[in-house]
């Protein structure tokens, strides 16, 4: 596991908010390495720099300074056009609260990252198809979140993050809204995401079972970042 080149790598990461005129600092000298195929969790307290980190390796902000290259790629550096277009083609976003659109089937909603590419109909719904199946949906794809129980709507939200074939994963308290049992169920799939497909998940979690399921825990304190590895599983 330890030889293969970084997936994410984030240099001397500087990031603050401004609140009138206070400038309160979140992330102060980050500096990260993220292994290919890698599972990461970051924990912290509330407030402690946890989701802005993710949206910045994420490329949803903008870091104040450093560096952050992302399969050798300075997203630091891109225009918001472009940054907007790289983020499309290589991550794939899970949420707390699935983020679907209730109007929309199952299907529909996996296919909505598909309508940015070049891809034909057919073969968007080919793609849509193979992702239900690997979060074993496929028979639900005519169904609309309201139809779907909470586990199975953050399943759908997997197949939509997945479905554009992404390099990276980042999570946002996956499992924030699920009973236990549904958590169990979703962390398994993230884990079968890494350990089958090579996906690297990077993910925020207050939640030390979901933790747990990681091989990295990351420590977020105050915007200064501690870790303890994990036995790979």
């Amino acid at each position: 596991m330890e030889n293969r080149p970084p997936i994410v790598e984030i240099q001397n990461l500087f990031k603050s908010y401004r609140r009138g005129n206070q400038v309160l600092p979140v992330l102060q000298d980050i500096t990260l390495d993220i292994a290919d195929g890698e599972f990461m969790a970051m924990m912290g307290p509330s407030g402690s720099g946890k989701t802005t980190l993710l949206n910045l390796i994420a490329g949803i902000d903008r870091a104040d300074s450093g560096i952050i290259r992302v399969g050798g790629v300075d997203i630091t550096s891109l225009s918001e056009t472009e940054l907007a277009q790289w983020r499309a083609t290589n991550v794939g976003f899970i949420f707390q609260f699935y983020n679907l659109i209730p109007v929309l089937t199952a299907f529909e909603n996996v296919e909505l990252p598909l309508l940015l590419t070049s891809l034909s109909r057919k073969e968007r719904r080919e793609h849509v198809e193979t992702a239900l199946r690997l979060v074993n949906l496929e028979d639900r794809l005519d169904h609309s979140p309201g139809q779907l129980s909470g586990g199975q709507q953050q399943r759908v939200a997997i197949a939509r993050a997945v479905v554009t074939d992404p390099a990276i994963l980042v999570a946002d308290e996956p499992t924030g809204d699920l009973d236990r049992v549904s958590a169990e169920d979703i962390l398994e799939l993230m884990e079968r995401l890494v350990h089958d497909l090579g996906k690297t998940i990077v993910m925020v979690t207050h939640d030390p079972r979901a933790a747990n399921k990681a091989h990295i825990i990351k420590h977020l304190d105050k915007g200064v970042l501690n870790e303890h590895h994990q036995a790979y599983h």
